[in-house]
């Protein structure tokens, strides 16, 4: 009978999956919003199992429109890429409809400093991290598409990769939606502040600041066109960057999938980074 039960037990195990990255909760304080915020943490298996003096690269991965810290977790499977590419996830609250921008109308919402600021020290400080630009990524969905693109640019000394999945990386194309004129002001009023922020806009600062790129939208999207756009741009300028339309729309079923690929060009960009890193040192 002992024998039987071993054989069904290595039988479950060798048919389990092979996932084991570790999920948490943590709340990240905002000096510049004088609150606090919770953020999903992903670390992979090696983080608890391997060296404890190795340290890891980290994804930002930005929720869209309404959503929240919760969403990429519970609605696709994104924590088994933490194991799968050795990379630390990181999931924080961007709130309902702060396009991750430092408004100009509303000195309460300050979610570009936040996320760009505050969480990256607040990450690299707790956790095992690469902490340098080559080692962080950033992207997200929809709204988040946009603040990644949007937080990349303006820091460009903290991040060396970003993306975009169905990025609404145009502001101005969708200015009636609910709450988004709360955060950027009158369109007409706030228009210099409006053109300054679409992609399109910054496109150049890519390459000028060598930020590896990957941006993909769905076919069926109603934002895939402002997409075709930058990457029309983006060719125009002569910026590198990867670009993807596959079948669907703006849906949890297009980005679960999308962010496969996302997180594979990064973490192609983390090696890259290093071996130019390394040449560069034996070469001095």
């Amino acid at each position: 009978m002992n024998a039987i039960r071993t054989f069904w037990l290595v039988l479950m195990l060798a048919a389990s999956p092979a996932w084991a990255f570790q999920s948490r909760v943590v709340t990240i304080p905002s000096a510049a919003m004088h609150r606090s915020f919770d953020a999903t943490v992903v670390l992979p298996d090696q983080y608890a199992r391997g060296d404890k003096t190795k340290r890891f690269p980290v994804v930002y991965v930005l929720h869209g429109s309404g959503g929240d810290y919760t969403d990429w977790t519970a609605n696709s499977h994104i924590g088994k890429l933490a194991d799968r590419y050795h990379v630390i996830l990181v999931m924080p609250d961007g709130g309902h409809e702060s396009w991750y921008i430092d408004s100009p109308v509303d000195p309460r919402s300050r979610y570009e400093t936040y996320v760009g600021t505050e969480v990256v020290t607040y990450v690299d400080s707790h956790f095992r991290t690469i902490a340098t630009k080559q080692a962080r990524a950033i992207t997200g969905l929809s709204m988040g598409g946009f603040g990644a693109l949007r937080i990349a640019l303006d820091r460009p000394d903290a991040f060396g990769a970003a993306g975009s999945i169905s990025g609404a990386v145009d502001p101005r194309g969708i200015a009636a939606e609910r709450g988004i004129e709360r955060v950027f002001g009158d369109p007409l009023q706030y228009a210099d502040f409006w053109n300054s922020e679409a992609i399109v806009a910054s496109a150049e600062d890519f390459g000028r600041e060598h930020i590896a790129l990957t941006i993909d939208c769905g076919v069926d999207d109603s934002l895939v066109q402002s997409n075709r756009l930058l990457h029309e741009r983006l060719i125009e300028l002569g910026v590198p960057h990867d670009y993807a339309e596959r079948p669907g729309g703006h849906t949890w079923k297009y980005w679960s999938n999308a962010v496969k690929y996302q997180v594979l060009f990064f973490a192609g960009a983390f090696r890259q980074a290093a071996r130019e890193m390394r040449d560069g040192h034996a070469a001095a």
